[in-house]
């Protein structure tokens, strides 16, 4: 991993491109962000840094996370995120990382938490097909119906059922980098990114690229 920086959905919209085409890009305020802890080889095995982003008062923080932050050195933040950047050795505590850390045209891969939809059935989660809404078929129409058979007489694992939907970690792979606002720290990114508006997102150059 070459980049990484933890952003923050602000939503979706449009850019007309210099052919006159119409491109639907999300919004992200991407960074700034403070490395607020090193990993080395030496000390924990691997080469990593900690980034930090968001403002946040102390009453909202724990002990440990105050004192994590005091132990660094640099202000609060309210969310923390570890990179295996390649480059990690070359960073320090306190450095900053912001938006025009990518560039537009780069491909980039974006993880965030998808909006929750509560318990729902097989329909609205799986996408099953409802009876006809005829006499004669009863108040099932949106049941799932035969779940197993007879010889085995179990249901096999991984059968599509009714339950918690949405509210999971989910990543994009290779989106196209539009535009980028470094005064503003804006990221416009082609597509669709995972959560809602407001939803903190991580972004990391493209592993398929």
């Amino acid at each position: 991993m070459k980049k990484g920086i933890i952003g923050k959905k602000l939503g979706m919209t449009q850019i007309f491109l210099e052919d006159g085409s119409v491109v639907p890009v999300t919004v992200i305020e991407a960074g700034p962000c403070t490395v607020a802890q090193k990993k080395t080889v030496e000390t924990d095995g691997y080469d990593a840094v900690q980034l930090a982003y968001g403002d946040v008062k102390e009453k909202h923080m724990t002990k440990a996370e105050i004192g994590h932050f005091k132990k660094a050195g640099v202000e609060a933040k309210k969310h923390l995120k570890e990179f295996r950047l390649d480059n990690a050795s070359e960073m320090n505590v306190g450095d900053v990382v912001s938006a025009d850390t990518f560039a537009a045209g780069e491909k980039v891969d974006i993880t965030g938490i998808t909006k929750g939809h509560g318990y729902t059935g097989t329909v609205k989660r799986w996408g099953n097909h409802i009876l006809r809404m005829t006499h004669g078929t009863g108040p099932i129409h949106r049941q799932p119906g035969s779940m197993g058979v007879i010889d085995p007489a179990r249901i096999f694992k991984n059968k599509k059922m009714a339950g918690q939907y949405g509210n999971e970690q989910v990543t994009v792979l290779n989106l196209s980098v539009v535009k980028i606002d470094a005064e503003k720290n804006i990221i416009a990114v082609k597509g669709a990114v995972p959560g809602a508006k407001g939803g903190i997102v991580f972004i990391r150059d493209s592993v398929k690229a």
